[in-house]
């Protein structure tokens, strides 16, 4: 059986160089002929990473000497923090070592969860430890997030009408979690209708830039860090990246090609200052023209997030399941969840009793509470 779950990776996009097959729940996926990827089809999708070495500690020391002379990295004194925390400086060198899971210290026996967005798109082909290359690339994320000013624009976001509207625009969160503890985040692309078009066109392209940055800021300082601290399975799994679906069913080639700048600005956006946390991108409903599609926008993702997209065709539900327990998983797809697009997150159990309701506009999730800016 063709499976979304950890243990099989499948339907592999990449190197298909005049389109895509579809791949159906039963089907056997087809292997490429690119041999960039066609050792891949037997790739398993890890959950989580090896265990740490010393000598892993000693290059994370290494490495914030260097960046420390390079002027990017402060080390605590007696009277400040450091600027960045270890998680963030190893995250930089596990990204080298195509590493993206777990990492235990071994000599204090700590699980160091990895909640970070400060590198590039570069970092992500990298598979190889090298001081000059991580400093480069914390350089650029660093000052992405200087040039937007960042923290200060999620921290007085007051907009929230504004921002509640928006995440119509874009993937939104169920309120569900996978299998793993992941959250299971949906976009259904036929919802983007007309007027809901002529809506998005109006808003100023710096505010909509905005919009974005704050939408994935509250990912990842609200649903991933809350999704983290709910027991899940393995519980030495920090939960630091989403599962999608993204629906394609009834969508026209042309509502594809209207769509495409704005696709294109959030997803080059992420993939450049938001890496890794995109796990398993399911694509449902897929058109005949999509091939043609997946030719416009490939070049938008990485290889690895590529190698994470998976096409299930018109019937996804049983492939989904094994991803999805049916209670989360949307009865569009296969499951037994009542809840579609246009709604707000439906909170499981565990969820609501962490939080009551879902809160909204630009929130934080820390150790069990919810904070406001």
């Amino acid at each position: 059986m063709a499976t979304l779950s950890d243990s099989e990776h499948h339907a592999n996009l990449d190197g298909q160089a005049d389109g895509v097959t579809p791949t159906a729940p039963n089907a056997t996926p087809p292997v490429p002929d690119h041999p960039a990827v066609a050792d891949t089809q037997d790739q398993t999708l890890q959950t989580s990473g090896p265990v740490g070495t010393d000598e892993h500690i000693h290059q994370i020391e290494a490495l914030k000497v260097h960046l420390a002379r390079e002027g990017l990295y402060r080390p605590a004194t007696d009277e400040t923090p450091a600027s960045h925390n270890d998680a963030t400086l190893l995250y930089v060198y596990l990204r080298f070592l195509g590493l993206e899971r777990a990492f235990t210290v071994s000599n204090a026996d700590t699980r160091v969860k990895i909640y970070i967005h400060t590198h590039t798109r570069r970092f992500l082909r990298a598979r190889s430890y090298d001081l000059d290359k991580a400093a480069t690339h914390f350089a650029r994320t660093e000052a992405w997030r200087k040039q937007h000013d960042v923290d200060a624009l999620f921290n007085t976001f007051d907009d929230v009408d504004a921002l509640e509207s928006s995440r119509r625009f874009y993937p939104r969160w169920t309120g569900r979690r996978d299998k793993h503890g992941l959250p299971l985040y949906v976009y259904r692309l036929a919802s983007l209708d007309n007027a809901l078009r002529r809506e998005l066109d109006a808003v100023p392209p710096e505010k909509r830039y905005q919009r974005i940055v704050v939408l994935y800021e509250c990912m990842i300082r609200f649903v991933l860090p809350l999704c983290d601290y709910i027991p899940h399975d393995p519980p030495t799994l920090p939960i630091s990246s989403v599962t999608t679906i993204i629906d394609l069913g009834d969508v026209s080639l042309r509502d594809m090609w209207s769509l495409r700048s704005h696709h294109q600005q959030a997803s080059t956006m992420a993939t450049a200052n938001y890496p890794e946390t995109l796990h398993t991108i399911a694509i449902v409903n897929s058109p005949s023209f999509f091939p043609t599609v997946w030719n416009w926008i490939k070049g938008w993702f990485d290889e690895g997030t590529r190698r994470k997209i998976h096409i299930l065709g018109k019937d996804p539900g049983e492939t989904l399941r094994e991803l999805i327990d049916e209670e989360d998983l949307p009865e569009s797809y296969g499951g037994k969840l009542k809840w579609v697009f246009e709604d707000e997150p439906c909170l499981d159990n565990a969820i609501q009793k962490a939080i009551g309701e879902m809160p909204k506009g630009p929130i934080t999730f820390i150790d069990g509470s919810v904070i406001r800016p």
